[in-house]
This record gives C-alpha cells, sequence and structure tokens, in this order.
C-alpha cells in the first residue's frame, strides 16, 4: 500500500519535472534562435503560430483520437477574426488574440458537432468538406476578408503601449515565444487531467466508455472546442505579427501539413507536435532555399525516414531512447 502511495505521489512530480524541463528547453531554443538568426525571426514566429495549430491538432487527434483534415478551419477562424477586427479600428494586439481565441472557439464548436458525427473515414470526408467551404466562403466575401487579394491594411498597435511591432519583427517574436511556452505546458497538463485520460479512454475504448456513463460524443466536442482556442490564437498570432491575413491560412494543404508536422514530432505529446512543426518547417526552408527544384523530393525522403525508423515520431524516439538509458 506505501508502494503504491509513493508511485502515485512520484508520478506528477515527474510529470512536474519533465513539463519544468520542457518549458526550459522551448525557452532555450528560442533565445538561441533570436541570437543566432536575428535576419529570420518574422520566420521563427511564423513557426511558432503554427506550432499552435499543430498542438491544437494534436488535442483531436493524438490525444482524443478523432480523424480530421480540416483544421486549419480554426486557425483561419482565428487569423480573419483578428485581421478583421484590425481593419476596423481594434488595435490593441492582445485584445486581438483574444477575438482571435474566441472565433477559434465558434469554429471548433460548429466543425467539431459536425466531424464528431461522422467515425473513421466519414469523418475525414467531413472535415475535408467543412475545409473546402471555409475557404470558398472567405474568398467569396471578397469585400469583408480582401479574398484572393488577402486581407491587408492592418494596424497593430504597441504591444502594452510600449513596444512596437516593427519590421524586424522582435516584438512578434517575443511575444509569440512566450505564448507558446504557455500554452505547451497548459495543454501538457490538460491531456494529463482526468477529462484528458478520458479522452484517451474514448480514442482507446470509447464502447467501454460509453458503458460507464460517460459521452464521448459530448467530452469530444469540449476538447474541439479546447482545440479551437488554440488554433484560433495561433491563426491571430499570425495576423498580428504578419499584418497581413491571405487564403493560404485555411486551405487544406494548410491541415495537411500540420497533420504531416503531428506525425514527424509525435502524436498524443503536445511538445511532440512542437517539436515536428520546427522540424519541418525549418527542413523544408532549407533545402527549398537550397534546391529549388527538387526541395519536394527531400522533403518526401525525410517523411520517409520518420515514419519508418521513428513511428512514435521524433519526440517519442528521442523519449524512448531517454528512458531506455535512463533504465
Amino acid at each position: 500500500m506505501t508502494a503504491i502511495t509513493s508511485t502515485r505521489t512520484a508520478l506528477p512530480a515527474r510529470h512536474g519535472l519533465r513539463d519544468a524541463v520542457g518549458a526550459g528547453v522551448i525557452l532555450a531554443v528560442g533565445i538561441g534562435c533570436h541570437y543566432l538568426f536575428p535576419n529570420s525571426l518574422s520566420f521563427l514566429t511564423m513557426i511558432l503560430s503554427v506550432s499552435l495549430l499543430v498542438m491544437s491538432l494534436d488535442l483531436v487527434t493524438g490525444v482524443s483520437g478523432v480523424a480530421t483534415l480540416g483544421h486549419a478551419v480554426l486557425y483561419g477562424a482565428g487569423a480573419y477574426a483578428a485581421g478583421i477586427a484590425s481593419v476596423n479600428g481594434i488595435s490593441d494586439p492582445l485584445l486581438l488574440l483574444l477575438i482571435g481565441s474566441l472565433a477559434g472557439l465558434l469554429a471548433g464548436i460548429v466543425s467539431g458537432a459536425l466531424i464528431l458525427k461522422g467515425h473513421g473515414l466519414p469523418q475525414l470526408v467531413i472535415s475535408i468538406a467543412l475545409v473546402q467551404l471555409g475557404y470558398e466562403g472567405v474568398n467569396k466575401a471578397s469585400a469583408v476578408t480582401g479574398g484572393s487579394d488577402g486581407l491587408a491594411g492592418l494596424s497593430i498597435g504597441p504591444l502594452f503601449g510600449l513596444y512596437q511591432f516593427d519590421l524586424w519583427g522582435r516584438t512578434a517574436f517575443w511575444l509569440a515565444l512566450a505564448i507558446v511556452v504557455v500554452v505547451a505546458v497548459l495543454l501538457r497538463i490538460l491531456a494529463r487531467s482526468p477529462f484528458g485520460m478520458l479522452c484517451k479512454g474514448i480514442r482507446q475504448d470509447p464502447v467501454r466508455v460509453r458503458a460507464m456513463g460517460a459521452s464521448s460524443y459530448v467530452t469530444l466536442l469540449k476538447m474541439y472546442a479546447i482545440s479551437g482556442v488554440v488554433a484560433g490564437l495561433g491563426g491571430a498570432l499570425q495576423a498580428v505579427s504578419t499584418q497581413v491575413v491571405g487564403l493560404d491560412s485555411i486551405t487544406f494543404t494548410a491541415s495537411a501539413e500540420a497533420l504531416v508536422m503531428l506525425i514527424v514530432g509525435g502524436t498524443g505529446t503536445i511538445f511532440g507536435a512542437l517539436l515536428g512543426t520546427f522540424v519541418f518547417m525549418w527542413f523544408e526552408h532549407a533545402v527549398s532555399a537550397a534546391n529549388p527544384f527538387h526541395w519536394l523530393i527531400l522533403v518526401g525522403i525525410l517523411l520517409i525516414v520518420v515514419v519508418l525508423f521513428a513511428p512514435r515520431g521524433i519526440y517519442g524516439l528521442g523519449m524512448r531512447l531517454f528512458e531506455r538509458k535512463d533504465g
């Protein structure tokens, strides 16, 4: 009995230590990138904003087991909501991030309510249909969204009234880094909470969960709503940092690439989603600059290598090696 109690006490402490170490690593890498690549801060900020989309996808796919290829709808909802609000006179960046998060929440509830009506392949079909509808809707509403030309003319005020969003992207980068660190730790805690464990249970055995009296649909819809908040925050961050919103933020390609980044990093870990985003986008950026004609071949080779030799993703492979060494 004493051994069981000590084990239960040790697990939260161990998880908390991993979260603290993970947050420290993210901060250290972010600070290092800031000084090593001072001319690439805008690109690094883009990586951070997209990582919020991928982490939100990890909540519904990695943690909850929901198949979706339409998650860019939530990201695009946040981006366009923040952009439209800015064009219409709201300039406070934190308020714009809040507006984007609320738009992502609404999009998450609506899209989740539809996607969760299906199972397996029907879920994928519904999600693809939703992202296509979202794309066409935004494109047709060009009077408000800018259509294919994009939404420009965003006016972003200084952060806390002190720090301007300059051309070098310094303020946007530090804001994005702080948001990603906080969100990553909070989502890790959420995934380990009773609610997160219930979602994992639904992924593994939905019949048993229903037999216990829990509603799979309502539970997953709540997780989808939380995912929408995170994805909408990422979209709003992209709008605030670039001061322009384009159709590329709400495309099927964006959804598919987010899923690829999640697989590269490792599903169900949150930190893996962040790592996968960084590795994939940085590798894609580097090889496309080095070989603009055949870079897609190199990206394809990377994906094949990861899937064959690290089926749990790069983060999963690293944790397995660390645990083997620790043991």
